[in-house]
């Protein structure tokens, strides 16, 4: 038997049947391609980062308070110490200088000075313990001689003389400094002269003592005649003046105070 298809067409679908099934207007490309995407949430940070970036400011915060309070007690402690001791630097006078031999030339210099000082202790608690100082005499940068002074120990309140020998035999020099200097022997019958004593001291504040510290003085304002006899020229000590510099040493760089 054959089966024939109806010849009636299929009755209309109800209105919201048909609109269900075909959409009222063409998807845009959201739909079309992200369709199954899920939608971007931003998560929160994991609970140990969190942590860890507490802790990390907790500790900062701590040293900071740390390294604020060592601040505060070093400044009252020196505070206090500049209370009960008022320490006060010591000071190096030039006594006399005399020079007995003299020669220059392009090359070489020979010359021989003596040379007399006074360092002083104004302090009443405070001593100082000195280490071997070297002595320079210069002259418009010309290193003319080199010189030393002993060690010794000072007491509070006190003043203490020292004198030396300072001589430069043959020494080698040149340069422009030197034609220099010579002008201004021609002209002035002077010669500049610039003292520079080095050593290290100590303070002792009753039975404890300081670690050692660099001590450098620089006395300029010196003009002193060029011997033209076998008599010793000497220079007026008057218009010296000696600045006393503490030197600490860090690393390779030195900190004048």
């Amino acid at each position: 038997d054959k089966v024939h298809p109806s010849a009636k067409p299929p009755p209309p679908l109800a209105n919201g049947a048909a609109s269900a099934s075909k959409p009222a207007f063409p998807p845009v490309k959201s739909q079309l391609y992200n369709a199954r995407r899920p939608s971007y949430r931003p998560q929160p940070p994991p609970r140990r980062q969190i942590h860890r970036r507490g802790c990390l400011c907790r500790c900062c915060l701590w040293t900071t308070l740390l390294i604020f309070v060592l601040i505060v007690l070093a400044a009252i402690a020196g505070g206090v110490f500049y209370l009960i001791y008022r320490p006060h630097r010591p000071s190096i006078s030039v006594n006399s200088i005399r020079l007995s031999t003299f020669n220059l030339t392009d090359t070489s210099v020979i010359s021989s000075f003596n040379i007399s000082v006074t360092a002083r202790n104004p302090n009443s608690r405070i001593a100082f313990i000195y280490d071997q100082t070297t002595v320079r005499f210069l002259s418009k940068g010309i290193d003319l001689g080199d010189g030393s002074l002993p060690g010794f120990t000072q007491g509070t309140h006190n003043a203490t003389t020292l004198a030396t020998v300072v001589t430069s035999n043959n020494a080698a020099i040149g340069g422009t400094a030197v034609s220099e200097l010579k002008s201004i022997l021609k002209r002035k019958k002077n010669m500049p002269l610039e003292i520079r004593l080095y050593t290290k001291i100590r303070a002792k504040i009753g039975s404890v003592r300081t670690e050692k510290l660099g001590l450098r003085v620089i006395c300029d304002g010196i003009n002193i005649p060029i011997p033209s006899t076998k008599t010793p020229s000497s220079a007026a000590p008057s218009n010296t003046q000696c600045k006393v510099d503490p030197r600490i040493k860090i690393i390779r760089w030195a900190l004048t105070l």
